[in-house]
């Protein structure tokens, strides 16, 4: 029934919004339902509000429509610093987790997911854990926007008390200590791999020099010789 009304409401806001129907004022003594039939009207209605504005600005040209993404993400090359054993972690958790096996993670995966793990969370909680690294805004998770939530979780950029973080302490993946480590050590490792470049063109320089140097003397013996040849001659 609800499902029905919020179907009607929808096809009369697109109407009125195409301007084949005019709008009409409500009855302001008409009567409210249940407490709890208010709150689940009022949430409905501002998503579909939010979706009739994006539309709106869709239509008048000032919002981009979503493209999926064409690039392919590697995980190893992107989250380097996670070790390969660490994202295979986490890929086992996701694809656990997945159920419908679509590589999202929806709002009713996520909040079987947290149930699971023994902290539940609200409705609008799950909606705000998903929003913190929804970067495509399809509001759901796909797995690379899931290892964000690690990769914030290392770098400390979660609130202590945000559900992503819980998500993070109470998996088996410790990524508190051992990802600020590998963080540390890809830095490291990069400093490395930048002084092993320089290191090798030093010597690459060295190598010049000296063969520089030994075609000079060399040079400066085959004179030394034609001046010897040319004092007997």
């Amino acid at each position: 029934m609800a499902t029905d009304e919020l179907s009607q409401k929808l096809s009369r806001r697109l109407q009125i919004e195409e301007g084949t129907e005019e709008p009409v004022a409500l009855d302001c003594t008409e009567q409210e339902g249940e407490n709890g039939e208010k709150e689940t009207t009022a949430n409905a209605d501002s998503e579909l509000g939010a979706k009739l504005l994006r539309r709106g600005e869709l239509n008048e040209g000032q919002a981009e429509p979503c493209q999926p993404s064409t690039k392919v993400f590697n995980p190893y090359t992107e989250f380097k610093e996670f070790s390969r054993k660490q994202i295979k972690d986490m890929e086992k958790m996701f694809k656990m987790y997945d159920t419908g096996k679509d590589n999202y993670i929806d709002l009713m995966e996520l909040k079987l997911m947290m149930e699971k793990l023994g902290a539940p969370q609200t409705h609008i909680g799950l909606k705000n854990m998903i929003k913190e690294v929804d970067e495509d805004l399809d509001n759901k998770l796909n797995f690379r926007e899931f290892l964000m939530i690690f990769r914030k979780a290392a770098a400390g950029e979660l609130a202590e008390d945000s559900g992503l973080s819980v998500l993070a302490r109470l998996s088996e993946i410790d990524v508190s200590a051992e990802g600020v480590k590998g963080a540390k050590s890809f830095f490291e490792a990069k400093v490395n791999a930048i002084n092993e470049s320089n290191k090798f063109e030093a010597e690459i320089r060295q190598e010049q020099e000296e063969k520089k140097k030994q075609a000079e003397e060399q040079k400066q013996r085959r004179a030394a010789f034609k001046e010897l040849k040319s004092a007997f001659n």
